[in-house]
C-alpha cells in the first residue's frame, strides 16, 4: 500500500470532462483502489475545486465535488509541521503560494508519491514525499 497525494488538477479531471486526463485519471483510480493505495490531498484541494462551480452557481457540482473528495480521501490540514515545511518551501520563490501549501501537506503526513499536472513541481525535491510526478508518469 502507497500513501498517494493528488493535487487540485486531479480532482478536476475526475469529475469534469477533460477528454484524456480524465480518463487517465479514472484509470490511476481505479488501480490505486486495487493495489490498496491511500488516496490523500489537502483541504486547500477542496476550496480550489470550489471557486469556478460556485462563480457559475452550479451547486450541484460543488456537492458532487465536496461529498466524492471528503469520501474518497484522507483530507490533510495546514497543521503546525506543514506550516514550517511551507515556510521552508516558500524561500523558493519559483513556486507559488498554493502550491507550496499542498507540497508542505503532503510532505507533513509523509507520501510516497505527489501526483500532479503542474509541470512547474517537477525535479523538485522535498522531504517527506518519496516522488513528485506528473499523471502520464505515475509508475503504478
Amino acid at each position: 500500500m502507497s500513501r498517494i497525494f493528488w493535487d487540485t488538477n486531479l480532482f478536476i479531471y475526475l469529475f469534469e470532462d477533460y477528454g484524456p486526463l480524465s480518463k487517465a485519471t479514472a484509470e490511476l483510480r481505479k488501480k490505486m483502489l486495487i493495489r490498496g493505495d491511500q488516496l490523500l490531498t489537502s483541504t486547500l484541494t477542496l476550496g480550489e475545486v470550489l471557486v469556478k462551480p460556485l462563480e457559475k452557481g452550479d451547486m450541484v457540482l460543488c456537492s458532487r465535488y465536496e461529498s466524492g473528495i471528503t469520501a474518497a480521501a484522507l483530507m490533510v490540514t495546514l497543521d503546525t509541521t506543514a506550516a514550517k515545511i511551507y515556510a521552508s518551501l516558500r524561500s523558493d520563490r519559483s513556486l507559488r503560494a498554493p502550491d507550496a501549501i499542498q507540497l508542505a501537506c503532503a510532505a507533513g503526513t509523509g507520501v510516497d508519491l505527489f501526483v500532479t499536472n503542474d509541470t512547474r513541481l517537477q525535479g523538485k525535491h522535498v522531504n517527506g514525499i518519496q516522488f513528485i510526478v506528473q499523471l502520464d508518469r505515475v509508475p503504478i
